[in-house]
């Protein structure tokens, strides 16, 4: 009966094997996307290579549709700006921000056609300006028009898509446009545009990585997500340090020129960020900002949306050298 008994029991750990094996391939994130961003940072840096559950990427134009498809529980997580994520927490969105990069502010500007009057901020006073409603782009427009002591109604604000508003401005249909990067370099090279204000000084360069509050409290994409939040902390870290590979890759993946990557990846300068107070301090800042305009509709506590789950990863992230399995 012993070899009997040995073989049941040797049988049953195997199946347990399996079965966690099952359920360890079974797992799936569905991340959303925006062009050039995460995806084309982790394949660069070969970052994807070796995973235990499976990543299934869907890539949107802007920050709003990825976060109403969160919404809808079409993807788990995201990379999205932090005030797209202000707006979207405050109509009640699930998400949570789970970490945290910084961009140089340059990377979000307002551009004009190369052959336009306009030199500064003031001079499009009175006229029409394209932006995405509750984006980044629509968060620098408040910040100028509050550093300039202008108000909201001194300039024409059109709400339109970036396919929408990069038309309208190539045909005249629009003086302005307030967009980020990739756009703003693929205008520049592509199109002769022009920048006449940023985001320097007033805006606080923040990007989110966020999650759905279910795939958070469910174990295994908990598990997944803490192992992509530390994958996408050390290729940020490695694109850093390897700008010319990230930009052919980027280049490829997004279907623009290598020039327009380069620099937008060298303008943006993205680094990984722990969540901590500065982190918090700075999305409250914005939730405000937004409440004064009349964005949202009552106060967020940015504690209470802004999580430091993933700190120890981005920690530890941070400064590395490490290439995945990325040949040169």
């Amino acid at each position: 009966m012993k070899p009997v008994i040995g073989k049941r029991i040797l049988s049953a750990l195997l199946a347990l094997a399996l079965a966690a094996g099952v359920a360890e391939t079974e797992t799936v994130l569905k991340i959303g996307d925006q062009k050039g961003n995460a995806r084309a940072i982790l394949e660069a840096a070969g970052a994807l290579e070796h995973l235990a559950y499976k990543i299934e990427w869907s890539e949107f134009p802007a920050a709003a549709p990825l976060l109403e498809a969160a919404n809808a529980g079409a993807v788990d997580a995201g990379t999205v700006g932090d005030a797209p994520f202000t707006f979207a927490v405050a109509a009640g969105v699930p998400v949570k921000a789970i970490a945290a990069v910084r961009s140089q502010p340059t990377g979000l500007a307002v551009v004009v056609r190369g052959d336009a009057p306009f030199r500064n901020f003031k001079d499009l006073v009175g006229k029409r300006i394209a932006t995405g409603r509750g984006s980044i782009g629509h968060q620098l427009i408040l910040a100028l028009l509050q550093k300039e002591g202008l108000k909201p109604e001194d300039v024409h604000l059109i709400f339109l898509s970036p396919a929408d508003a990069a038309a309208a401005l190539s045909r005249g249909a629009i003086d302005a446009w307030s967009t980020w990067e990739p756009y703003v370099s693929q205008l520049e090279i592509g199109n002769g545009a022009r920048i006449i204000a940023d985001g320097a000084g007033i805006t606080p360069g923040l990007t989110f990585f966020v999650a759905r509050t279910d795939a958070l409290e469910n174990t295994g994409k908990r598990a997944a997500l803490a192992d992509l939040t530390g994958r996408l902390a050390r290729a940020r870290a490695w694109g850093l340090a390897h700008q010319d590979s990230y930009a052919l890759t980027w280049s490829r993946i997004v279907g623009l020129p290598p020039e327009v990557g380069l620099k937008s990846i060298d303008r943006q300068r993205v680094q990984p960020v722990a969540i901590d107070n500065n982190v918090i301090s700075d999305e409250q800042q914005t939730i405000d900002l937004y409440l004064r305009a009349g964005l949202i509709p009552k106060p967020v506590d940015a504690a209470r949306v802004v999580d430091p789950i993933f700190n120890e990863a981005v920690i530890a992230a941070r400064g590395t050298n490490y290439t995945y399995g990325h040949k040169e």
